[in-house]
Protein backbone atom coordinates (compact mmCIF):
# COMPACT_ATOMS: atom_id res chain seq x y z
CA UNK A 1 0.00 0.00 0.00
CA UNK A 2 2.33 2.09 0.73
CA UNK A 3 5.17 1.06 -2.16
CA UNK A 4 5.13 4.27 -4.18
CA UNK A 5 6.06 6.74 -1.00
CA UNK A 6 9.03 8.22 -1.58
CA UNK A 7 10.09 6.01 -4.77
CA UNK A 8 10.63 6.71 -8.15
CA UNK A 9 8.43 4.48 -10.82
CA UNK A 10 10.55 2.68 -12.94
CA UNK A 11 10.19 2.43 -16.95
CA UNK A 12 9.02 -1.37 -17.25
CA UNK A 13 8.24 -1.22 -21.05
CA UNK A 14 5.79 0.25 -23.30
CA UNK A 15 2.02 -0.27 -23.34
CA UNK A 16 0.02 -1.95 -25.91
CA UNK A 17 -3.60 -2.10 -26.81
CA UNK A 18 -5.35 -4.55 -25.25
CA UNK A 19 -6.62 -7.18 -27.91
CA UNK A 20 -10.56 -7.12 -28.02
CA UNK A 21 -10.18 -10.19 -29.91
CA UNK A 22 -7.66 -13.45 -30.31
CA UNK A 23 -5.83 -14.58 -27.52
CA UNK A 24 -2.20 -13.37 -26.45
CA UNK A 25 0.60 -15.30 -27.52
CA UNK A 26 3.24 -17.20 -25.19
CA UNK A 27 6.08 -14.30 -24.14
CA UNK A 28 3.74 -11.75 -24.14
CA UNK A 29 4.50 -8.97 -21.35
CA UNK A 30 1.66 -8.00 -18.81
CA UNK A 31 0.66 -5.90 -16.37
CA UNK A 32 -2.15 -7.73 -14.18
CA UNK A 33 -5.03 -5.08 -13.97
CA UNK A 34 -6.09 -5.93 -10.50
CA UNK A 35 -2.85 -7.07 -8.91
CA UNK A 36 -0.22 -5.00 -10.53
CA UNK A 37 2.08 -7.13 -10.55
CA UNK A 38 4.65 -7.85 -13.56
CA UNK A 39 4.17 -11.54 -15.55
CA UNK A 40 4.61 -12.98 -18.92
CA UNK A 41 2.02 -15.28 -20.52
CA UNK A 42 3.29 -19.33 -20.79
CA UNK A 43 0.24 -20.81 -23.03
CA UNK A 44 -4.00 -20.04 -22.79
CA UNK A 45 -6.40 -21.93 -21.28
CA UNK A 46 -9.54 -22.63 -23.32
CA UNK A 47 -12.11 -22.86 -20.22
CA UNK A 48 -15.80 -22.52 -20.02
CA UNK A 49 -16.98 -19.79 -17.92
CA UNK A 50 -20.02 -20.42 -16.04
CA UNK A 51 -21.26 -16.44 -15.37
CA UNK A 52 -24.34 -16.52 -12.93
CA UNK A 53 -24.86 -12.91 -13.53
CA UNK A 54 -25.90 -13.21 -16.89
CA UNK A 55 -29.19 -14.36 -17.50
CA UNK A 56 -29.32 -17.59 -19.98
CA UNK A 57 -32.18 -17.36 -22.74
CA UNK A 58 -34.60 -20.07 -21.52
CA UNK A 59 -35.51 -21.74 -24.93
CA UNK A 60 -31.69 -22.37 -25.30
CA UNK A 61 -30.33 -25.80 -24.46
CA UNK A 62 -27.43 -25.49 -22.47
CA UNK A 63 -24.67 -26.64 -20.97
CA UNK A 64 -25.69 -26.04 -17.55
CA UNK A 65 -23.28 -26.85 -13.72
CA UNK A 66 -24.36 -29.13 -12.11
CA UNK A 67 -25.52 -27.52 -8.58
CA UNK A 68 -27.80 -26.40 -5.94
CA UNK A 69 -30.35 -23.54 -6.89
CA UNK A 70 -32.76 -22.80 -9.79
CA UNK A 71 -30.84 -21.03 -12.07
CA UNK A 72 -29.07 -22.61 -14.64
CA UNK A 73 -26.67 -21.46 -16.28
CA UNK A 74 -24.89 -21.94 -19.60
CA UNK A 75 -21.41 -21.87 -20.14
CA UNK A 76 -19.56 -19.64 -22.64
CA UNK A 77 -15.50 -20.34 -23.50
CA UNK A 78 -13.33 -17.70 -21.97
CA UNK A 79 -9.50 -17.32 -22.57
CA UNK A 80 -6.87 -17.89 -19.12
CA UNK A 81 -3.80 -17.64 -19.19
CA UNK A 82 -0.90 -19.51 -17.21
CA UNK A 83 1.60 -16.91 -16.53
CA UNK A 84 4.84 -16.38 -14.39
CA UNK A 85 4.78 -13.51 -11.67
CA UNK A 86 7.81 -11.66 -11.81
CA UNK A 87 9.11 -12.47 -8.06
CA UNK A 88 10.33 -8.73 -7.23
CA UNK A 89 6.85 -7.95 -6.98
CA UNK A 90 5.77 -11.27 -5.19
CA UNK A 91 6.32 -9.12 -1.57
CA UNK A 92 4.12 -6.45 -2.91
CA UNK A 93 0.95 -8.68 -3.86
CA UNK A 94 1.18 -11.40 -1.01
CA UNK A 95 -1.29 -9.36 1.14
CA UNK A 96 -3.87 -9.41 -1.61
CA UNK A 97 -3.12 -12.26 -3.88
CA UNK A 98 -1.50 -15.73 -3.18
CA UNK A 99 1.69 -16.43 -5.20
CA UNK A 100 1.27 -20.17 -5.13
CA UNK A 101 -1.67 -20.46 -7.14
CA UNK A 102 -0.53 -24.05 -8.28
CA UNK A 103 -0.34 -27.04 -5.85
CA UNK A 104 0.25 -30.64 -6.51
CA UNK A 105 0.26 -34.13 -5.13
CA UNK A 106 3.37 -35.48 -5.39
CA UNK A 107 4.27 -39.45 -5.71
CA UNK A 108 5.10 -39.73 -1.66
CA UNK A 109 4.61 -41.81 1.17
CA UNK A 110 2.26 -39.29 3.02
CA UNK A 111 -1.09 -39.20 1.03
CA UNK A 112 -1.85 -35.82 2.31
CA UNK A 113 1.54 -34.14 1.19
CA UNK A 114 0.83 -31.13 -1.11
CA UNK A 115 3.64 -29.27 -2.90
CA UNK A 116 3.66 -25.63 -4.62
CA UNK A 117 5.23 -23.58 -7.35
CA UNK A 118 5.26 -20.07 -6.01
CA UNK A 119 4.99 -17.35 -8.94
CA UNK A 120 2.55 -19.48 -11.14
CA UNK A 121 -1.36 -18.10 -11.68
CA UNK A 122 -3.86 -17.78 -13.96
CA UNK A 123 -5.43 -14.77 -15.38
CA UNK A 124 -8.36 -14.01 -17.05
CA UNK A 125 -7.89 -12.40 -20.74
CA UNK A 126 -9.42 -9.22 -19.17
CA UNK A 127 -7.20 -8.90 -16.55
CA UNK A 128 -4.13 -8.40 -18.93
CA UNK A 129 -3.17 -5.18 -20.24
CA UNK A 130 0.15 -6.06 -22.21
CA UNK A 131 3.35 -4.06 -22.86
CA UNK A 132 6.79 -4.89 -24.29
CA UNK A 133 10.09 -4.04 -23.10
CA UNK A 134 13.97 -3.67 -24.69
CA UNK A 135 15.22 -5.96 -21.76
CA UNK A 136 16.25 -9.69 -22.57
CA UNK A 137 15.29 -11.10 -19.18
CA UNK A 138 12.76 -8.79 -18.37
CA UNK A 139 10.66 -11.31 -15.33
CA UNK A 140 12.80 -12.29 -12.41
CA UNK A 141 11.29 -16.28 -12.14
CA UNK A 142 13.39 -19.28 -11.57
CA UNK A 143 11.24 -21.04 -14.49
CA UNK A 144 11.84 -18.25 -16.65
CA UNK A 145 15.08 -18.71 -18.77
CA UNK A 146 14.50 -22.62 -18.68
CA UNK A 147 10.72 -22.17 -19.89
CA UNK A 148 11.53 -18.91 -22.23
CA UNK A 149 13.94 -17.56 -24.64
CA UNK A 150 14.54 -14.21 -26.55
CA UNK A 151 14.46 -14.18 -30.48
CA UNK A 152 14.48 -10.18 -31.40
CA UNK A 153 12.93 -11.80 -34.51
CA UNK A 154 9.88 -12.57 -33.06
CA UNK A 155 6.65 -10.98 -31.73
CA UNK A 156 6.73 -10.64 -28.94
CA UNK A 157 10.88 -11.59 -29.06
CA UNK A 158 10.61 -14.49 -26.15
CA UNK A 159 9.37 -18.23 -27.64
CA UNK A 160 8.96 -21.30 -25.90
CA UNK A 161 12.07 -23.62 -25.48
CA UNK A 162 11.08 -27.56 -25.63
CA UNK A 163 11.25 -27.66 -21.80
CA UNK A 164 8.48 -25.18 -21.93
CA UNK A 165 6.54 -27.79 -24.39
CA UNK A 166 7.38 -30.84 -22.81
CA UNK A 167 6.54 -29.76 -18.98
CA UNK A 168 3.12 -28.57 -20.53
CA UNK A 169 2.35 -31.77 -21.92
CA UNK A 170 2.99 -34.15 -19.12
CA UNK A 171 1.57 -32.05 -16.46
CA UNK A 172 -1.63 -30.13 -18.07
CA UNK A 173 -3.48 -33.11 -16.53
CA UNK A 174 -3.50 -31.23 -13.32
CA UNK A 175 -2.18 -27.73 -14.38
CA UNK A 176 -5.80 -27.76 -16.72
CA UNK A 177 -8.24 -25.20 -16.25
CA UNK A 178 -11.64 -25.98 -17.51
CA UNK A 179 -14.45 -24.64 -15.45
CA UNK A 180 -14.24 -21.17 -13.94
CA UNK A 181 -17.69 -19.83 -12.00
CA UNK A 182 -18.50 -16.11 -11.14
CA UNK A 183 -21.47 -14.95 -9.24
CA UNK A 184 -22.24 -11.11 -7.95
CA UNK A 185 -23.98 -10.19 -4.59
CA UNK A 186 -24.53 -6.60 -3.91
CA UNK A 187 -21.62 -5.59 -5.99
CA UNK A 188 -18.98 -8.50 -4.94
CA UNK A 189 -18.23 -10.78 -7.10
CA UNK A 190 -16.98 -14.02 -6.61
CA UNK A 191 -14.83 -16.10 -8.82
CA UNK A 192 -14.17 -19.89 -8.17
CA UNK A 193 -12.07 -21.82 -10.32
CA UNK A 194 -11.49 -26.31 -9.02
CA UNK A 195 -8.85 -27.96 -10.19
CA UNK A 196 -8.95 -32.31 -9.77
CA UNK A 197 -5.67 -32.77 -8.54
CA UNK A 198 -5.77 -36.89 -7.97
CA UNK A 199 -6.68 -39.64 -6.54
CA UNK A 200 -4.44 -41.41 -3.05
CA UNK A 201 -4.63 -44.38 -1.89
CA UNK A 202 -5.52 -44.04 2.51
CA UNK A 203 -6.31 -47.06 4.99
CA UNK A 204 -7.96 -49.09 2.09
CA UNK A 205 -9.81 -46.57 0.27
CA UNK A 206 -9.78 -44.03 -2.68
CA UNK A 207 -8.95 -40.33 -1.21
CA UNK A 208 -9.45 -37.59 -4.36
CA UNK A 209 -8.25 -34.46 -3.85
CA UNK A 210 -9.22 -31.38 -5.66
CA UNK A 211 -8.00 -27.23 -5.10
CA UNK A 212 -10.05 -24.20 -5.76
CA UNK A 213 -8.68 -20.78 -6.77
CA UNK A 214 -11.31 -18.35 -5.33
CA UNK A 215 -11.14 -14.14 -6.31
CA UNK A 216 -13.28 -11.84 -4.24
CA UNK A 217 -13.76 -8.48 -5.66
CA UNK A 218 -15.39 -5.52 -4.54
CA UNK A 219 -17.25 -3.58 -7.49
CA UNK A 220 -18.52 -0.90 -5.38
CA UNK A 221 -16.47 2.03 -3.60
CA UNK A 222 -18.00 1.18 -0.18
CA UNK A 223 -15.37 -1.22 2.25
CA UNK A 224 -16.12 -3.77 3.16
CA UNK A 225 -14.41 -6.67 5.27
CA UNK A 226 -14.37 -10.65 4.76
CA UNK A 227 -15.62 -11.87 8.17
CA UNK A 228 -16.51 -15.32 8.08
CA UNK A 229 -16.91 -18.47 5.34
CA UNK A 230 -19.64 -21.09 5.48
CA UNK A 231 -19.23 -24.34 2.61
CA UNK A 232 -21.55 -26.87 2.41
CA UNK A 233 -19.72 -29.74 0.61
CA UNK A 234 -21.57 -32.63 -1.08
CA UNK A 235 -20.44 -35.91 -1.90
CA UNK A 236 -21.21 -38.49 -4.41
CA UNK A 237 -21.16 -41.13 -1.71
CA UNK A 238 -23.93 -39.33 0.24
CA UNK A 239 -22.28 -36.85 2.65
CA UNK A 240 -23.11 -33.40 3.11
CA UNK A 241 -20.36 -31.51 5.13
CA UNK A 242 -20.84 -28.08 6.70
CA UNK A 243 -17.97 -25.97 7.15
CA UNK A 244 -17.68 -22.57 9.14
CA UNK A 245 -14.83 -20.56 10.20
CA UNK A 246 -13.40 -17.25 10.51
CA UNK A 247 -12.25 -15.48 7.63
CA UNK A 248 -9.85 -17.22 4.59
CA UNK A 249 -6.63 -18.59 4.75
CA UNK A 250 -6.23 -17.37 8.43
CA UNK A 251 -6.87 -13.86 6.87
CA UNK A 252 -9.73 -11.30 6.99
CA UNK A 253 -9.08 -8.82 4.23
CA UNK A 254 -10.39 -5.90 3.55
CA UNK A 255 -12.01 -4.75 -0.07
CA UNK A 256 -11.80 -0.96 -0.59
CA UNK A 257 -11.55 1.33 -3.63
CA UNK A 258 -7.95 0.91 -3.94
CA UNK A 259 -7.44 -2.81 -3.23
CA UNK A 260 -10.41 -4.37 -4.59
CA UNK A 261 -9.67 -7.74 -4.91
CA UNK A 262 -8.47 -10.39 -3.24
CA UNK A 263 -7.23 -14.26 -4.40
CA UNK A 264 -6.66 -17.39 -2.58
CA UNK A 265 -6.44 -21.24 -3.50
CA UNK A 266 -7.45 -23.89 -0.86
CA UNK A 267 -8.03 -27.92 -0.94
CA UNK A 268 -10.28 -30.39 -0.62
CA UNK A 269 -10.64 -34.20 -0.18
CA UNK A 270 -13.83 -36.06 -0.81
CA UNK A 271 -14.02 -40.49 -0.33
CA UNK A 272 -16.03 -40.39 -3.66
CA UNK A 273 -14.99 -39.19 -7.59
CA UNK A 274 -17.17 -36.60 -7.85
CA UNK A 275 -19.39 -34.06 -5.58
CA UNK A 276 -20.26 -30.09 -5.38
CA UNK A 277 -19.22 -27.36 -3.47
CA UNK A 278 -21.40 -24.00 -2.47
CA UNK A 279 -22.14 -21.64 0.28
CA UNK A 280 -21.23 -17.79 1.14
CA UNK A 281 -18.81 -15.59 2.40
CA UNK A 282 -20.11 -12.99 5.11
CA UNK A 283 -18.77 -9.64 5.16
CA UNK A 284 -18.67 -6.29 7.13
CA UNK A 285 -19.49 -2.85 6.24
CA UNK A 286 -18.15 -0.08 8.28
CA UNK A 287 -21.15 0.26 10.42
CA UNK A 288 -20.84 -2.73 11.69
CA UNK A 289 -24.08 -4.84 9.55
CA UNK A 290 -23.52 -8.03 8.07
CA UNK A 291 -24.10 -9.66 4.66
CA UNK A 292 -23.85 -12.58 2.95
CA UNK A 293 -22.35 -13.41 -0.51
CA UNK A 294 -22.64 -15.69 -2.65
CA UNK A 295 -20.57 -18.57 -3.73
CA UNK A 296 -21.48 -19.90 -6.67
CA UNK A 297 -22.05 -24.20 -6.55
CA UNK A 298 -19.61 -25.45 -8.71
CA UNK A 299 -18.90 -29.36 -9.68
CA UNK A 300 -15.38 -31.40 -8.37
CA UNK A 301 -15.27 -33.88 -10.59
CA UNK A 302 -12.17 -36.65 -10.91
CA UNK A 303 -11.10 -37.35 -14.53
CA UNK A 304 -11.36 -40.72 -15.65
CA UNK A 305 -7.86 -41.30 -16.74
CA UNK A 306 -6.20 -41.17 -13.33
CA UNK A 307 -3.43 -38.80 -13.16
CA UNK A 308 0.53 -39.50 -12.88
CA UNK A 309 2.68 -37.29 -10.50
CA UNK A 310 3.71 -34.08 -12.27
CA UNK A 311 6.91 -34.51 -13.68
CA UNK A 312 9.57 -32.35 -15.25
CA UNK A 313 9.38 -29.65 -11.86
CA UNK A 314 12.97 -29.70 -10.60
CA UNK A 315 15.89 -29.89 -13.14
Amino acid sequence: RNRLEGKVLETVGVFEAPKQHGKYETGQLFLHSVFGYRGIVLFPWQARLYDRDVASPVTEKSESTAGHGSKEVKGKTHTYYQVLIDARDCPHISQRSQTEAVTFLANHDDSRALYAIPGLDYVSHEDILPYSSTDQVPIQHELFERFLMYDQTKVPPFVARDTLCAWQEKNHPWLELSDVHRETTENIRVTVIPFYMGMREAQNSHVYWWRYCIRLENLDSEVVQLRERHWRIFSLSGTLETVRGRGVVGREPVLSKEQPAFQYSSHVSLQASSGHMWGTFRFERPDGSHFDVRIPPFSLESNKDEKTPPSGLHW
